[in-house]
């Protein structure tokens, strides 16, 4: 795999601004209905699938949801759930302890405190048991429609800095960068593109930068 490549020496904000603007207009072209590929149907859904994903694939956590969300319907179903008996319907999903201790968690929160309805505010997200930043961005931007924030994944992490669009290693810090270039209305979209892009084209072991709609402007391109 290529080298991440920090921001080009001697590029100025406003022309890294311009080079990014390149790459989202290449990225549309090519991801233009990007979305979550968790599947769910609701909220509440979509926020335990989210919480399974953590250090697994989302192509597992959906051979795992359909029985599981046809079990538990409400965040009550779940809050009242026997752990040693949903450890065992999330285990191959991986750190299944630590999953069911946050979905029971998460999900006795929302009864006692939102009436057992997902809430659609930052503060209120993060505040419940197992769900961080990363996690109330994927269900505030993509249910509620809100962009609060950018998703910072490992998929969206690599490439961010593989684009020299930020040199920074740390989640947060990433996002701030991203959020500084990339629209408003865009940064749901972004990140579920930067995802897409990352399974299918700029891959970890195997990138194909020939086949790259942005090597042009990607300082990290063999091509």
């Amino acid at each position: 795999m290529p080298k991440p490549a920090a921001p080009r020496t001697g590029e100025t904000p406003r022309a890294r601004r311009a080079r990014a603007r390149k790459i989202l207009a290449r990225l549309q072209r090519a991801y233009p209905d990007a979305t979550c590929a968790l599947h769910h149907r609701n909220a509440l859904e979509l926020l335990v699938a989210t919480i399974l994903s953590a250090q697994s694939t989302d192509a597992r956590v959906n051979m795992v949801t359909p029985a599981l969300f046809a079990k538990y319907k409400t965040a009550a179903d779940y809050a009242s759930a026997d752990p040693k008996v949903l450890e065992q319907e999330i285990r191959s999903t991986g750190f299944f302890r630590n999953k069911t201790k946050a979905i029971i968690g998460m999900a006795q929160a929302l009864v006692e405190r939102h009436g057992g309805r997902v809430p659609d505010t930052m503060e209120a997200l993060v505040e419940l048991p197992g769900v961080g930043r990363k996690t109330a961005n994927v269900v505030l931007g993509t249910w509620f429609g809100k962009n609060e924030g950018i998703v910072v994944d490992t998929h969206v992490q690599r490439i961010a800095r593989l684009l020299g669009l930020t040199a920074e290693r740390q989640p947060d810090k990433i996002e701030r960068d991203l959020m500084a270039l990339v629209p408003r209305d865009r940064w749901t979209w972004f990140a579920h593109a930067l995802i897409l892009h990352g399974r299918r084209v700029c891959v970890a072991r195997r990138p194909k930068c020939e086949a790259c709609v942005v090597n042009r402007w990607c300082p990290s391109s063999r091509v």
